[in-house]
C-alpha cells in the first residue's frame, strides 16, 4: 500500500509573498503522495501569476464569492475529496513547515485509527521556539484556550497527546471524518469554525490529536497580538452559537451570557474602557445577530456611538 494522498488547501487573499514562501516550505516537505490547492479570493496583487510562474504543479482555484474562511476552504475541501484525497490539511497561508511534518502527521494517523483530526505544534514565526499553540481546550466556561501560548519550548510537548481542538492555521482531517460529519459549518464564517469541527468529530467517537514532531512557524498571531472589533464581533457571536448547537447545559448558557453582557457593561460605562467603544458595538452586534439568527458575514450597520 503506498502512501496515503494528502490534499494541501490553502486560502490566499492578496498575500502573495506568504503564499510563495509557504508553497516553498511545502515543495520541501519530504512527502511525496500531496496535491496542493491554492483557493485565491480575489487577489489584485499578481498572486494568481505568481504562483503559477514559480510553482507550474500547484492547482489554482479562482473564487467567485468570499465566503469567509468556513465557506471558502469548504470548495478546497470538496475538490480535494472528489481527487480521492485520504486526509486533508487545510493549511494558512501565512505559515511554514518543517520539512517532515506532513510525513509525521500522517505516520501517526496511519498508527491510530482513531484520530480523526490532526495538528502540528505551532510556533510563532518571530520567535521561532516559542509556542505559540500545543492543541487546544475548551474550558467549564466555553472558552477556547491554546494550549502552551506563549511558552518557550523546552520539551514539554515531546509526546502526541489528545486535545478538545487544533489551531485553524494547520488542521489535517481524516476522510472518513468529512464524510461523516460534514466539511465547516459555513454559518460560522469565521473563528471558531475549526473548534465546532473538532467538537463535531470527538462527539461521534473521533479523536483530535497534537502531533508535535510535526512542527510548523506561524506569522499571523504574534505575541502582542490585538484583536480586531471584528475578531471580538465573530468570537461573541459564534462562541453562542457553539453553546446552542452542541446543547450546553443551561447553566452554562446562562454563564456564558451573563459574562458577556458584564463585559459590555464595563466597556460602555467605565472610563477606563473609553477606547473600547468599537469593541463594545462589535460585542454588542454579535449578541444580536446570535439571537436574531443573523450568521455568516458579519453586516455593517451603524451602531450606537
Amino acid at each position: 500500500m503506498g502512501e496515503p494522498l494528502v490534499g494541501v488547501i490553502i486560502l490566499n487573499t492578496n498575500r502573495k509573498e506568504d503564499t510563495l514562501a509557504c508553497l516553498s516550505s511545502l515543495q520541501q516537505c519530504q512527502y511525496s503522495n500531496l496535491i496542493v490547492w491554492v483557493l485565491d479570493n480575489s487577489s489584485t496583487d499578481g498572486s494568481v501569476e505568481a504562483i503559477r510562474n514559480e510553482y507550474p504543479h500547484t492547482r489554482i482555484i479562482q473564487l467567485t464569492e468570499n465566503k469567509g474562511y468556513a465557506g471558502n476552504n469548504n470548495v478546497g475541501i470538496s475538490t480535494a475529496l472528489e481527487a480521492g484525497a485520504d486526509w486533508i490539511f487545510v493549511l494558512n497561508e501565512d505559515t511554514i513547515l518543517e520539512s517532515h511534518s506532513i510525513s509525521n502527521l500522517i505516520q501517526f494517523g496511519i498508527s491510530n485509527s482513531k484520530a480523526g483530526i490532526l495538528g502540528p505544534l505551532v510556533y510563532h514565526f518571530d520567535e521561532p521556539f516559542t509556542v505559540q499553540s500545543a492543541g487546544g481546550i475548551i474550558t467549564k466556561g466555553w472558552q477556547a484556550i491554546h494550549i502552551g501560548q506563549n511558552e518557550q519550548d523546552q520539551g514539554q510537548f515531546s509526546q502526541p497527546a489528545q486535545v478538545d481542538w487544533i489551531s485553524g492555521c494547520a488542521i489535517m482531517v481524516r476522510r472518513k471524518v468529512i464524510e461523516q460529519i460534514g466539511g465547516i459549518d459555513e454559518r460560522y464564517f469565521y473563528y471558531w469554525e475549526e473548534t465546532e469541527w473538532c467538537i463535531r468529530s470527538r462527539s461521534v467517537g473521533w479523536q483530535v490529536w497534537v502531533v508535535p514532531q510535526a512542527k510548523i512557524w506561524h506569522k499571523g498571531v504574534q505575541r502582542n497580538y490585538q484583536p480586531s472589533p471584528n475578531v471580538t464581533y465573530y468570537a461573541a457571536r459564534n462562541r453562542l452559537l457553539t453553546l446552542s448547537k452542541h446543547h450546553a447545559p443551561l447553566a452554562d448558557r446562562l454563564s456564558v451570557n451573563f459574562s458577556l453582557l458584564r463585559t459590555l457593561l464595563a466597556w460602555s460605562l467605565l472610563p477606563r474602557w473609553r477606547n473600547k467603544k468599537f469593541h463594545r458595538n462589535a460585542l454588542l452586534q454579535g449578541m444580536l445577530d446570535f439571537y436574531s439568527n443573523h450568521l455568516g458575514a458579519r453586516r455593517k450597520i451603524k451602531m450606537l456611538e
